[in-house]
């Protein structure tokens, strides 16, 4: 591969994003489903996809990135070279490229998107699908033992579907989100979802809603792909102060996980389901508990505890989760519900800032009866956020009474004393490791 003149070290990250604000400008569209762009694109690169270490794709609304943590976590623990790609980033964009467990060097990165852009030479292609041809390069290039591939939207037409044969899929639970994308019902997203099924390819289903489970046996069958689906081929589920999971291999004990909310849970049954019926069958149980017990995730459910933001809600506690969705907002209430149990005397006040694609009210609607007040911001970064007044108008629709703020400070001001909780985007959860530091751990 030809290489740019390198530019001094301090400048890589810059030079990235230089490179990545031209490829918004590719195409008139920040998305299009279509595989005929990456493919046309990959094959000028000299199909890095079809050279890859085995994969593990996963699907679904919420619960890719958690369950993809989880399996980095149990791999590395045993030892393994893990490569994983996820999206959105929260700070910067070399965090979505994961090469043996670390995040690619901006000077490795600039080289790849460098000579993509020369490759491409201008022609059509979305964002997303060029920084997936880089990713795939990376990926290529530096042996390991798994690669770690998450969807970015839906399945069937995601650029990461290029893969085709993977060494198992995982479909984590579906709920309504993107509709302007992926169809307005369960069943036409489900649907999509499942186009990342391949023809003899086992796939791990999470628990689902029957509309959506329908759809991926019914996509299932047409491929002749074996099913391993919450509550039929495996279990899982807490038990006293760990966890018991079962499929036809046998029970295994395994720790509470190091993600906070009981829906982690479910993500982990996913992913050791998804390990034993994969060639990573024999992997020592040990090496699960620890992956268990030790992932980490940012932005899911993480507490903040040091920086202005922190110091702004004096005696309160402060959280941070990019969910963004009314299946993620139902994840969200049930752990606040838990620690309200656990130390009840502290009340919600939301901070929330979203893109306005989103179902604000139905997000909110989740929180009614439980959220003292709500402060609505717009996000800084982002020029499709919606505005802090017309999220406040959703609130209050959903019955949450609240203020509408410029300052993200101030927003947390007015929860002094609370458990604030900073949610409604990944974008805003990005913004704030960004701004206002990044030292904190999951408690």
């Amino acid at each position: 591969m030809k290489k740019p003149p390198p530019p001094d070290c301090a400048g890589f990250v810059s030079r990235n994003e230089a490179i990545l604000e031209r490829f918004l400008a590719l195409h008139p569209k920040i998305i299009d489903l279509s595989l005929t762009r990456v493919e046309t694109l990959l094959e000028r690169l000299g199909n890095p996809h079809k050279h890859l270490p085995p994969v593990f794709h996963v699907a679904g609304t919420n619960g890719k990135g958690s369950t993809i943590a989880f399996l980095d976590a149990c791999l590395q623990a045993d030892g393994r070279r893990v490569h994983a790609y996820t999206s959105p980033h929260l700070v910067r964009f070399n965090e979505r490229i994961r090469l043996d467990g670390k995040a690619i060097h901006p000077e490795r990165l600039y080289q790849l998107l460098h000579h993509c852009e020369e490759i491409n030479d201008r022609n059509t292609v979305t964002y997303f699908e060029i920084t997936s041809a880089a990713a795939f390069l990376a990926f290529r290039e530096t042996p390991a033992d798994v690669l770690l591939l998450e969807v970015g939207l839906g399945g069937r037409l995601d650029a990461t579907n290029v893969v085709a044969r993977p060494e198992i899929c995982a479909i984590t639970p579906i709920g309504l989100d993107h509709q302007q994308f992926l169809g307005e019902t369960i069943e036409e997203i489900s649907a999509e979802k499942a186009g990342i099924l391949k023809e003899g390819v086992g796939a791990v289903i999470a628990p689902q809603e029957t509309a959506a489970l329908q759809a991926i046996e019914a996509r299932a069958e047409e491929l002749n792909a074996p099913l391993y689906r919450y509550g039929k081929e495996w279990h899982i589920a807490r038990q006293g102060d760990g966890l018991l999971y079962e499929d036809e291999r046998g029970v295994i004990e395994l720790p509470l996980p190091g993600l906070l909310g009981a829906h982690q849970i479910i993500n982990v049954g996913v992913a050791v389901a998804a390990l034993r019926h994969s060639r990573f069958a024999e992997i020592n149980i040990d090496a699960l508990r620890r992956g268990v017990e030790q992932a980490r995730w940012r932005a899911r459910l993480q507490r903040l505890e040091n920086g202005a933001l922190f110091e702004a809600v004096g005696e309160g506690e402060l959280w941070l989760d990019g969910g963004h969705n009314p299946a993620a907002a139902r994840i969200l209430r049930e752990a606040m519900e838990e620690m309200n149990k656990a130390r009840p005397n502290k009340p919600l006040h939301l901070v929330a800032g979203m893109m306005d694609t989103k179902d604000a009210q139905g997000f909110f609607a989740e929180f009614k009866n439980l959220a003292r007040s709500v402060a609505t911001i717009p996000i800084p970064t982002e020029q499709r956020s919606a505005s802090a007044k017309s999220l406040l108008t959703e609130a209050q629709a959903a019955g949450i009474k609240g203020e509408a703020f410029d300052s993200l400070l101030e927003a947390c001001r007015a929860g002094k004393g609370c458990r604030v909780l900073l949610c409604g985007s990944l974008y805003l959860a990005g913004y704030v490791l960004a701004e206002y530091g990044n030292q904190a751990e999951n408690r």
